[in-house]
């Protein structure tokens, strides 16, 4: 049997298959497999090697810690995915990769309150509005945000396992949101793992760029799932796991420490704030 007819033969075997979405991604899935395998020659060590760290990665995943997820966004398939589900149409707000620590169910917050729940970092006051492409406003749309905290962890990282840096608050009548968070700093995604392996010998940094995490619903409009980026960080153009966009860079203006905040909260050393409008898509 040659190369190529082996590979018909495996397509093939899907012919049967009663879904036809599931018929179409696999024997895809087989023809470019095999067709990588062709196209490098691999050796049976590699292939061993492959397997091995796949293993690896299964191992680690847990309930907190999602290994599959981090390989898929180092390898930029995650933004690819994505880019194909999410073209941006000039009108809404861009979409960027989920990441591997969101967290269902997250403590609720007022209009105005803290995400941080003791995470450490400087404050920072957020603010912004909600509204479909026509520029009505989006009241009630639930707004998630979670966050790293100024050592580069994030709360299911830390064996405690209390939550802090995340929360979720709902939108005003007009649309508008508000709270207190920290300031983003760039942080290292978990390299001590089979990803962190792969970076190592690519030679790549495994820094993202300082953001702060995204998740809005609204009734009647698609989910968005985004970040904001601080404007002028030297991490911009290197993000590990390619999830900048221009359209979603945003000024935090640092404010020195006495200065009065939007809100009036006494805060003992400086602050930033950012503004973030968001567009979301009717579905």
């Amino acid at each position: 049997m040659t190369e190529q007819e082996l590979t018909d033969k495996v397509v093939a075997s899907f012919d049967g298959a009663r879904d036809d979405r599931f018929r179409e991604v696999m024997r895809a899935l087989v023809r470019h497999a095999h067709a990588f395998v062709r196209e490098t020659r691999l050796t049976e060590d590699e292939w061993s090697a492959a397997i091995a760290f796949l293993t690896a990665a299964g191992h680690l995943t847990t309930d907190t810690r999602q290994e599959f997820v981090l390989l898929s966004d180092v390898l930029g398939v995650s933004m690819l995915t994505v880019a194909v589900n999410e073209p941006g149409d000039g009108e809404a707000t861009e979409s960027t990769v989920l990441g591997p620590f969101f967290v269902q169910d997250s403590p609720g917050i007022e209009l105005g309150g803290d995400i941080a729940g003791g995470a450490s970092g400087e404050p920072s006051w957020v603010e912004g509005r909600v509204t479909g492409p026509d520029g009505a406003p989006v009241a009630g749309a639930r707004v998630e945000v979670w966050e790293a905290d100024d050592d580069g962890m994030y709360d299911v990282q830390y064996d405690a396992g209390e939550l802090a840096g995340r929360a979720h608050l709902f939108t005003d009548t007009d649309g508008r949101y508000r709270f207190w968070g920290l300031t983003p700093t760039p942080y290292p995604i978990p390299d001590d793992g089979p990803v962190g392996r792969l970076l190592g010998h690519a030679g790549r940094s495994p820094l993202r760029a300082p953001h702060l995490h995204f998740k809005v619903t609204a009734p009647g409009y698609r989910p968005l799932i985004t970040h904001i980026f601080v404007a002028g960080d030297p991490g911009l153009d290197t993000d590990s796991v390619f999830g900048v966009k221009d359209s979603l860079v945003r000024p935090f203006d640092r404010h020195p420490a006495g200065a009065p905040t939007p809100d009036g909260r006494s805060v003992a050393g400086s602050w930033t704030s950012a503004s973030f409008d968001i567009v979301l898509r009717k579905e």
